[in-house]
């Protein structure tokens, strides 16, 4: 038997991400943005396997890109620490636990109902509130250094004040990119070149964008041409990873239509399926295998599910394996190091706005929401405190304040 080395792809290196990204897909609440703060801290200041911009360059690729931002930027990490074996290993260590409970939950596992349920899921969300805010400030300090890049930042967020969408998040990284290569490009330094075991740029970039387009025009043709429930469900949730931008809430509209309009399952199990979606830690695209497991495709429920998780995240990983060595190569350039700053700038206006709106909005209502969320920031810039740590206080904090 082949002893486990250090190496980079080597067996304790991958046993390593598929264990960090364990513990991280069992503590990582909050949603898409939170699990950006997740993984900063954990990458970047605690690991150091990136530094921020490079991990900034990653957000932003993976904006631009349809599917699950966070489980790509995840996707995208593994593979760069450990090839594709990493790529896979850090995937199904984040995205196990989540699947493991929606799928369940399928079957009728109802834990979450009552002022029990409420205070635990209000205090994870004040868990969110307080990462996110760690990652801004922190991106912020790195990524804004001069009055550019915060006139970029502060730009970005009036726009998605006024204009809030996806597309509208987008768009302000696309424009802050071009300000970037305007205004910026000259004062940039080419970013250092990292070791890494990502994909070589060539051949195999080509075969997975072609599987990619295949994949989105041939599975709906072969849905249509007959009465195949298997294929039914790959085709719609599929096309519902491929098509949507920045990943989380954006998907459900997409999922519903796959689902609720075709009469696969009622509204009532669409909307009680994405309520517990909100209380399990990982990533929000984890309800396509509730959804699968308890629609009506005449399949094994499990294996249902199972399917539609798998779907549901493959055209997201096929355009990061695709895209992931050009970005890798085109970084290093100083015109394209100007860019990046701009869109880099950007990101921080969109996670700022989205620290606000929607998890602001949606979890500080009163004075002692704001201390408790205070305090978890607190934890986690001064006191240094591992995020899991703080999801169990603040966690426990809002159960308490549920009994008040």
């Amino acid at each position: 038997m082949k002893a486990m080395d250090k190496t980079k792809g080597g067996g304790l290196v991958l046993l390593e991400i598929v264990l960090v990204f364990l513990r991280l897909g069992l503590t990582s609440f909050g949603g898409p943005v939170a699990h950006l703060g997740y993984f900063r801290e954990e990458f970047v200041t605690r690991r150091r396997w990136l530094d921020d911009a490079s991990y900034g360059d990653l957000v932003a690729l993976c904006q631009f890109l349809p599917g699950p931002a966070s489980s790509q930027v995840g996707f995208a990490i593994g593979l760069l620490r450990g090839g594709w074996y990493g790529a896979i290993l850090a995937f199904v260590g984040f995205t196990l636990p989540s699947a493991i409970l929606m799928i369940g939950f399928a079957f009728g596992a109802v834990w979450l109902d009552g002022p029990f349920g409420i205070g635990l899921i209000h205090g994870l969300k004040l868990v969110a509130v307080a990462v996110v805010a760690h990652a801004v400030w922190g991106m912020a300090q790195k990524l804004c250094p001069d009055w550019q890049r915060s006139v970029i930042a502060l730009i970005s967020m009036l726009v998605l004040a006024l204009v809030g969408s996806a597309l509208t998040q987008v768009l302000v990284i696309a424009v802050g990119a071009l300000i970037g290569w305007w205004m910026l490009s000259s004062a940039q330094q080419p970013s250092p070149v990292h070791e890494t075991n990502g994909p070589e740029r060539g051949l195999k970039s080509v075969v997975l964008m072609l599987v990619f387009v295949v994949l989105l025009i041939g599975l709906p043709i072969m849905a249509d041409t007959g009465d195949n429930n298997f294929l039914a469900l790959v085709s719609g949730f599929y096309q519902s990873g491929a098509l949507v931008f920045g990943g989380g809430h954006v998907v459900l509209p997409l999922l519903e239509v796959q689902t609720v309009a075709t009469q696969r399952l009622s509204e009532a199990q669409f909307l009680a399926g994405y309520g517990v979606a909100q209380a399990v830690p990982g990533p929000l695209f984890t309800f396509a295998g509730y959804l699968g497991a308890v629609g009506s495709y005449g399949l094994n429920a499990t294996a249902a599910g199972l399917w539609a998780l798998f779907a549901v995240f493959l055209p997201g990983f096929l355009l990061v394996g695709a895209a992931l060595p050009y970005w890798q190569e085109l970084r290093v350039r100083q015109d394209v190091q100007g860019i990046l700053a701009g869109a880099n700038a950007a990101v921080v206006g969109v996670l700022a706005f989205a620290l606000y709106d929607p998890l602001w909005t949606s979890t500080i209502n009163s004075k002692l929401d704001f201390v408790v969320a205070a305090a978890g920031f607190v934890m986690l810039s001064q006191w240094k405190m591992p995020a899991y740590s703080v999801v169990v206080i603040l966690g426990g904090a809002g159960l308490a304040m549920s009994l008040l």
